[in-house]
């Protein structure tokens, strides 16, 4: 093969190479930079969170009044019943925390859950598994907001997160503290 034709395929996958990447990371770019409204009525008034696996919905209360919903919540690839091990695509079930916030993690915002629970590691400990971790409630990857459409097809695709569109995530992150419980219902 000529030289001169490789070395033309050579620069031309660099140049393709370097447009995908600039693109994607004007992408991500805009995204962190995407002006979000925030409802300032829930500011200063979330007292817990209560998910409703089975209805695939969020709900932000102050002490027994209902505020928001959510809809269009993601769960784990394997959404039905309680997660038990690491690696088991399962969202938890029962009452955990909002334990920390992350701006910058591989997903649109998150909010850490802190699964797992004392109880949650004996049980994992009894099969001489991990609990597994890391659970958290996010938006989408970072860079992927245009394929929202396409993540709302595809229904539960996380770990065993909980995800919501990105507008949504804004929100719940902006007005949910640290220390709020979350019951995680079936």
């Amino acid at each position: 093969m000529d030289t001169t034709l490789v070395m033309r395929k050579i620069y031309i996958a660099i140049l393709l190479s370097l447009c995908v990447g600039i693109c994607y990371c004007g992408l991500m770019y805009a995204e962190r930079h995407k002006h979000y409204i925030v409802d300032s009525s829930l500011e200063n008034k979330i007292t817990k969170i209560v998910v409703e696996k089975h209805k695939r919905v969020l709900h932000l209360y102050h002490n027994d009044t209902l505020l928001k919903s959510y809809a269009s919540v993601a769960l784990g690839k394997n959404p039905i019943g309680h997660k038990q091990f690491e690696g088991d695509k399962k969202t938890p079930e029962g009452l955990y925390y909002i334990d920390s916030k992350n701006p910058k993690s591989r997903y649109f915002l998150n909010l850490g859950i802190s699964y797992p629970n004392k109880s949650d590691k004996e049980y994992a400990k009894k099969y001489q598994k991990s609990a597994g971790g890391d659970i958290k409630i996010h938006g989408l990857p970072n860079g992927m907001s245009v394929a929202k459409d396409i993540f709302a097809t595809f229904g539960d695709w996380t770990d065993g997160c909980i995800a919501l569109p990105n507008e949504s995530m804004y929100e719940l992150y902006h007005v949910v503290k640290v220390g709020t419980p979350i019951l995680i219902l079936p």
